[in-house]
């Protein structure tokens, strides 16, 4: 089968990576790619969201699988319009339709979802630029913390913590009066600020049946002991210590079956990946978001650990046999540090040598991210470059294991989080 990955990421890069081991796969190709990705797979410089260039790139190639690694291309209708394309009405699509991607790509319709079905959240309010005004009073008057995030997409930078309600009224003006986030932010979800542990449940479904794929933990702020800016993400560890049968349990019976049940009620079901964001609080576990595919870098952390073959699962999903998934999982635990580039989540220099070690000890990834090939070297060509991702018995052989890579690697104004998974070390 000829598979087609779209995106540029460390994600794409460890869904490349696991799917070139894959007994299904023949050729795999990344759109537009990295550095790592050109090591195992056919790079294409096209964008994920440019849906007529990715019509000719299947044609031209056969493409069976589309894979769309991100979410603007699955929140922009990929799923729908690719199959209306002349000779790809057979082609398959990882990933839900436009309709059922609005868990992600607004967060009004999901929060007023989870409460048409009962699905477990924080309370929350919606305000638009006309109600101005009516925020700015039910800020002044809400309990501090409280939670600001824009309505759509906003890569992951969104989500605004205030501590007290001058500051929350000022971020509220900014988003809606003078778009601080862009368009994401004409509507504003402000939300009760849930104390608790976050975790991230991953599972594919078929829209009636599921596969629970490893759970992880990420780690947003840039800086260590989760200080400075939020970021897209600058490591992960899986499992998480505190997830067990008995939260997996309630995980499945108030989010997971209502989730896709209402789904189909509302006449989209969800199919593909769907990223659970959660927050265990006092045992339970509440939604903080969803997201319509997976996670990065928990991407990077979880694929390791899975020993079956995802193209297989990706299959029986469309000849409706998801049923019959067996997924066997490593019980290893894994680490993953990001190594990002001086400035990032703000600005930050591009095109920076990288030296990379010679050898990647087994056991360890090394997963590309924001890489690229210039005049024969590979230098940096985003925020986060490289996500380095080990296996060890405990989690404290796996940090050791990827501490020492991320020393191997070089380049001007490298700086990564020392303490990924210290809540559990």
């Amino acid at each position: 089968m000829h598979i087609l990955i779209l995106g540029g990421g460390g994600r794409e890069h460890a869904i490349a990576w696991k799917l070139s081991s894959s007994k299904y796969c023949d050729r795999i190709f990344v759109a537009p790619g990295n550095a790592g990705t050109a090591q195992i797979a056919e790079n294409v410089p096209i964008s994920p969201v440019s849906f007529a260039d990715v019509a000719d790139l299947c044609r031209e190639q056969s493409i069976d699988v589309v894979i769309p690694g991100s979410e603007d291309a699955l929140v922009a209708g990929i799923v729908d319009e690719l199959p209306r394309a002349t000779g790809l009405q057979q082609i398959q699509i990882v990933g839900p339709s436009r309709n059922a991607a609005r868990l992600e790509g607004s967060k009004a319709f999901a929060k007023t979802f989870m409460q048409r079905y009962g699905i477990p959240t924080a309370s929350y309010r919606v305000f638009q630029r006309q109600e101005i005004e009516a925020g700015k009073a039910y800020l002044r008057n809400h309990p501090m913390p409280v939670v600001l995030k824009a309505d759509g997409l906003a890569a992951g930078k969104g989500v605004l913590i205030c501590h007290d309600p001058d500051e929350a009224v000022a971020h509220l003006e900014a988003m809606l009066l003078h778009e601080k986030f862009g368009e994401a932010s004409r509507r504003v979800v402000v939300e009760q600020y849930l104390v608790g542990v976050e975790v991230s449940v991953f599972l594919f479904t078929d829209g009636q049946h599921y596969v629970v794929l490893p759970e992880a933990k990420d780690y947003k702020r840039a800086g260590e002991g989760d200080t400075g800016l939020n970021t897209g993400g600058m490591g992960a560890v899986s499992p998480v210590p505190f997830v067990d049968a008995d939260f997996m349990k309630k995980v499945e019976e108030r989010i997971i079956r209502p989730t896709l049940q209402g789904m189909q009620q509302e006449g989209c079901p969800y199919q593909g990946f769907l990223f659970l964001g959660l927050m265990a609080v006092n045992g339970d576990p509440y939604v903080i978001e969803y997201n319509c595919r997976l996670g990065d870098p928990e991407t990077e952390a979880i694929l390791p650990r899975i020993r079956s073959d995802i193209m297989e699962m990706l299959l029986l999903a469309r000849q409706g046999r998801l049923q019959q998934v067996q997924l066997t999982v490593s019980e290893q635990q894994a680490l993953t540090l990001v190594l990002a580039s001086a400035g990032y989540p703000g600005t930050y220099r591009k095109g920076l040598p990288i030296r990379l070690p010679t050898s990647v000890p087994e056991g360890c990834f090394l997963f590309h991210a924001g890489t690229a090939r210039q005049e024969g070297s590979i230098v940096t060509a985003g925020g986060r470059v490289l996500a380095i991702t080990s296996l060890g018995k405990d989690l404290q052989a796996a940090k050791e294991k990827s501490l020492k890579l991320a020393g191997e690697v070089d380049f001007e104004g490298k700086y990564f989080r020392r303490d990924i998974g210290w809540e559990f070390l």
